[in-house]
């Protein structure tokens, strides 16, 4: 029979309502269960893509004999990490204090009925004796144990736990007497040149992940700091990075599409599953250093990267879905995968020869048996081998990918959580508008409308939004994750193309930041909004995780748009949030590359320049602008007959005929210029 969970609308939730483990969603039922029965708490947390999430679930939550003991002693509650967030964070936290290292997915901690404070956290557990850990059977009767004949220390350790929240760093009082400086920003980058690994590229050792943060921060620095041999240092370890990763099989050379991160330090075997978080975040990186490097191939891997997501991963009411399991037929990396005899007989000779050079394919399969693609020589290299100019080489090469997809789309696809975000679409809102930019492809700017669009007819009343939709059902109170990057991927919007209720949106957005989520005593910004369910801790999360800290966006996009509009509540909200995040910024600063961006914004004011005129003339202006990269410079396009238009903005009249441009740096104006070559002039210098 099926649990409680079969009522839920997550995918993740949804796949276990059938385990013989009587699972509860969050709710007030299932904790007020655990007082009236004086029971703990187990608090399984995973996501529908986790691989580890689905081998416990098979090996554990599956088993009669496993689930009798969970149920007889425990109330327990399964909850999708996307879908709460706010408790993730909580418990990854407290999994780091009981612990002393990272936690991860599945995360299995026990509560206290009482107050919800957790007392034994782990990750996976096995069903026997594997990896240096006791079967979860034994590990769950040993808990239960604990729990009834240790109570009162249970509860003093809890008081250490709850005093352990309070005193994070972002709850402290943002001092006027703090003196913010530029050191972090410099101690960041040393950081990440000593991290660097100048052979594979990318930062630390197995397992690899991409670090989009780290990788901007590399871009950003370069462009602000003054040594030029560090700025091209930085630049190059992006680029090689970039090129690894794109390369390697972290990469879907058949498909398009990321995945999550590599299990080996060659970028060669990922854990397959596909995240719309990870892929919002690479895109504009791939974008921008194509520009910086010049690497104008890179603009291909964005490109192959957004035609995956239109193609698979945006549903028909326009929305973004979240993520691909790594399995299918209940093995991972099934779907992604290849045998030689499969590939030979679907391409030429000549193909298989080209293909067979390109990805090494000789030998021992690298994948269980398998082969999984992994580019070894360079398309230039193959060509000069077979006595073939570049351009052919490529063609036959991409046509026999092509082959493959064909094939590989009759198969039994991975699972695909189709639960729609509203923090991720807004980060691939951003991600698919600055790729219409930069590529020129209409189909992207309408890709990204499509997902603004549902997200107004679905999950925003014109003040709150929500934080999740799926099969017709909106819920949960939006986090600050979801206001800030929706409203970063408005502002990216509205840098390509101009609407007054895209800009209306986005100016509601940040008051409701404002109003609902800010420290005003304190400074910055919680991850819950003051009307949210009360919960163990209300954090100010201020590290960047697997996407960007919402305290770092929310900072930087106050700035930008304080200066933009002329609000100076905004820019002062930022400078608290940058005081009240001061300690963790200044004592890891590589672990808080948002923030950093924030204060480079705070030394370096944002540039702005507000073109008017002719819509059919505007766009050779803004043009001429988006060929640089310049990490401050903002750039909005308003047609002469623009209405609605905040104050500011509204000074800036448009001409009677042509087109005038408004250059600003900070809270000072320069002269407004209304020759395209002495614009020309202006962006290039």
């Amino acid at each position: 029979m099926a649990n409680s969970l079969i009522n839920e609308t997550s995918p993740y939730l949804l796949q276990h309502a059938q385990n013989p483990v009587n699972w509860y969603p969050w709710t007030p039922v299932a904790l007020e269960l655990a007082v009236k029965e004086d029971k703990p708490i187990l608090l399984s947390i995973g996501y529908a893509a986790c691989h580890w999430c689905h081998v416990m679930e098979h090996e554990s939550f599956e088993d009669q004999a496993t689930a009798d003991i969970m149920n007889r002693h425990f109330v327990c509650i399964k909850v999708d990490r996307e879908e709460r967030p706010d408790l993730d964070k909580i418990y990854q936290t407290a999994y780091q204090m009981l612990n002393q290292k990272p936690g991860g997915w599945p995360l299995n901690i026990f509560l206290s009925p009482e107050d919800h404070t957790p007392f034994f956290a782990g990750t996976y557990f096995p069903p026997d004796d594997r990896y240096g850990m006791p079967p979860f059977k034994i590990i769950l009767e040993r808990i239960i144990e604990h729990f009834k004949s240790h109570r009162t220390q249970l509860r003093q350790q809890n008081q250490q736990i709850k005093a352990a929240f309070d005193g994070m760093t972002g709850n402290k009082i943002a001092s006027k007497a703090i003196l913010l400086t530029p050191e972090p920003i410099e101690r960041a980058a040393i950081a990440l040149q000593d991290s660097f690994d100048s052979v594979h590229g990318g930062f630390g050792g197995a397992p690899k992940f991409p670090h989009p943060t780290k990788l901007e921060r590399c871009i950003r620095y370069a462009y602000f700091c003054d040594d030029e041999n560090t700025a091209s240092q930085l630049l190059e370890m992006c680029r090689f990075t970039l090129d690894k990763m794109s390369e390697g099989g972290l990469n879907d050379h058949v498909g398009g599409g990321f995945y999550r991160y590599s299990t080996d330090v060659f970028w060669m075997i990922p854990h397959f599953e596909k995240m719309l978080y990870d892929n919002a975040q690479l895109i504009p990186l791939y974008l921008d250093a194509a520009r910086v490097c010049g690497e104008t191939q890179m603009n291909e891997v964005a490109d192959q990267t957004c035609a995956w997501v239109c193609r698979e991963m945006q549903s028909t009411d326009g929305g973004f879905f979240s993520s691909l399991d790594a399995d299918s037929e209940a093995q991972e990396g099934r779907f992604y995968v290849w045998q030689t005899e499969e590939i030979q007989g679907l391409v030429s000779p000549l193909q298989w020869k080209l293909l067979q050079s390109r990805y090494g394919l000789r030998g021992k399969p690298n994948f269980e048996g398998s082969w999984h693609l992994h580019a070894k020589k360079s398309i230039r290299s193959i060509a000069e081998d077979y006595g073939l100019d570049e351009e052919t080489a490529g063609a036959e090469i991409r046509q026999s990918l092509e082959l493959l997809h064909d094939s590989r789309s009759k198969r039994i696809r991975p699972g695909l959580d189709d639960k729609i975000l509203t923090s991720w679409n807004g980060m691939m809102i951003a991600a698919m508008a600055q790729a219409a930019d930069v590529l020129g492809k209409i189909e992207y700017i309408q890709s990204a409308e499509q997902s603004l669009t549902f997200i107004r007819n679905h999950l925003w009343d014109g003040k709150r939004l929500k934080a999740t939709a799926r099969e017709g059902k909106s819920q949960l109170n939006a986090y600050l994750d979801d206001y800030v990057l929706l409203a970063t991927g408005i502002f990216e919007l509205l840098k390509v193309r101009w609407s007054a209720d895209d800009m209306q949106m986005l100016m509601q957005l940040l008051e409701s930041v404002l109003e609902h989520f800010e420290d005003s005593e304190n400074g910055g910004f919680f991850f819950t909004s003051d009307d949210h369910e009360h919960l163990l801790s209300r954090i100010k999360p201020g590290s960047d995780d697997a996407i960007p800290s919402g305290n770092g966006i929310a900072a930087q996009l106050l700035i930008q748009l304080g200066h933009l509009v002329g609000e100076q509540r905004y820019l002062d909200a930022a400078e608290k949030t940058l005081r009240a995040m001061w300690q963790d910024i200044n004592n890891y600063p590589i672990g808080h590359g948002s923030l950093l961006s924030a204060l480079e914004s705070f030394f370096y004011p944002p540039e702005i320049v507000i073109l008017r005129g002719e819509a059919s003339k505007l766009e050779r202006w803004r043009g001429l602008a988006r060929q640089y990269i310049r990490p401050n410079l903002i750039v909005l396009a308003i047609p002469a007959d623009a209405e609605d238009l905040p104050a500011f903005l509204a000074s800036k009249v448009a001409p009677d005929d042509g087109v005038i441009a408004y250059p600003c740096r900070g809270t000072a104006c320069h002269p407004a210029i209304t020759d395209i070559d002495e614009f020309r002039d202006y962006i290039e210098q």
